[in-house]
């Protein structure tokens, strides 16, 4: 998932997806506590993920609010 294609999604989606992105993190750091998951690098790329997501959605924010401001 790379920012390009998030900026395509309008918010709805975006918090759609950071939603279910947080669960598959908490699901992937039990699993590879228990011994489940054996790709332990999975949870960071997730995480990195969601810090996308984010960025994404603090950017439509900003630029909806000098929207309505200009």
């Amino acid at each position: 998932m790379n920012a390009k294609e998030l900026r395509q999604k309008n918010e709805q989606e975006l918090l759609d997806a950071k939603k279910n992105l947080e669960k598959e993190i908490r699901e992937v750091s039990l699993n590879t506590l228990q011994g489940k998951e054996k790709n332990v690098k999975k949870a960071g790329l997730l995480r990195k993920d969601m810090s996308r997501i984010l960025t994404v959605l603090n950017e439509k924010k900003i630029l909806s609010a000098e929207k309505l401001e200009g």
